[in-house]
Parts: structure tokens; C-alpha cells; sequence
């Protein structure tokens, strides 16, 4: 009975394990193509990522990569930025570390903490378009941050509506007092 208890233990621990990794390897990534010296937006392999990890050392594959199929077989060696810093190189985080301290540039308010499950705060080009952070290759990534603005969900779905569909806003300027 105790060894059956302890083989369980072992495993919800593997397990638990595998989640957390898998979790925090998931999800487009940028890294410096050492070819180009250009952004490359890359893919892991998390599930491999994870379950190597269950044995002491991850071990790190690409998934998926903007410069594939021409460079499929490239020698991958930005695996190593990956190796040194994972959660650094994924997008979610370049964005979460973006969008930190920074406000509305159409109403103003702060955009505060990111729930990427959520409302995720939006983009603005600038020709004053709005769009979701999703629309854009991960290897535009740092490029688009450098020329666009932060816009709140809310604004970005009224903006949405109101490029969308003209003829159905009715402008009302709001007027003090």
C-alpha cells in the first residue's frame, strides 16, 4: 500500500511538473534569427520542452519558425536565447512589458494589469487604426511596438465599430458643464 501511495505521489508530482512547464513554454516566441540578425517568430515544441523537463534537463526543439520551410534546415541556433532566457522571448511577456505603466491613447486610462484569457488591450497604427496584438506575425513584433500606440479593449471595439459600420455612429461632442 505505501509503495502504491508513493508511486502516485511520484507521479501527481511529474504531472504537476509537465503543466507548469508546458504552460510557461506555450505560445509564440521572438527570437534574433543568428543568420539575419532580424526577429524570427519561433514556436517550441512544449509538450517535448515539458516532458524532458520531468527528467532534470528541458530540452528545447523548434515547432515552428517564420522563416520555414525556406530555412527549415538551419542549424537552430536560437534555441540558445530560448535556453537562457524562455519566458523572456515569448510574446506575452514583450507585450505584458510594453503595455506596463502605459495608458489609453484614446481615453486615457491606464491599461493596468494584462488578463491575457480576456480583454486583451489592443494596438493603434499610426493611421489610427486599431487592431488586436494577434493580427501581427510574432516577428513584427518589436517593429510594430516602436510605431504603434496602446489602446484599451473598450476603445479598440468602439473604434472597431465605428470603422466597421460609419453609418450607423452618430457624433455627439461632449460638452462641459
Amino acid at each position: 500500500m505505501m509503495i502504491l501511495i508513493i508511486i502516485l505521489s511520484l507521479l501527481c508530482l511529474a504531472l504537476l511538473i509537465f503543466a507548469r512547464r508546458y504552460l510557461k513554454l506555450r505560445g509564440a516566441m521572438v527570437v534574433t534569427c543568428p543568420e539575419t540578425n532580424r526577429p524570427a517568430g519561433v514556436h517550441l515544441d512544449a509538450r517535448h520542452a515539458a516532458l524532458t523537463s520531468i527528467m532534470g534537463r528541458t530540452d528545447f526543439l523548434l515547432k515552428d519558425c517564420s522563416r520555414w520551410p525556406e530555412r527549415m534546415g538551419c542549424g537552430q541556433e536560437c534555441l540558445r536565447q530560448i535556453e537562457l532566457a524562455p519566458t523572456e522571448c515569448l510574446v506575452r511577456t514583450i507585450l505584458t512589458k510594453w503595455y506596463e505603466g502605459k495608458a489609453c491613447q484614446l481615453c486615457g486610462r491606464d491599461i493596468g494589469p494584462i488578463n491575457w484569457m480576456e480583454n486583451k488591450p489592443a494596438l493603434m497604427s499610426p493611421d489610427h487604426k486599431t487592431m488586436e496584438w494577434d493580427e501581427i506575425p510574432a516577428e513584427k513584433i518589436p517593429e510594430v511596438l516602436s510605431t504603434h500606440s496602446p489602446v484599451c479593449w473598450n476603445c479598440h471595439i468602439a473604434e472597431t465599430f465605428r470603422r466597421l459600420y460609419p453609418d450607423m455612429i452618430v457624433e455627439r461632442p461632449w460638452k462641459r458643464g
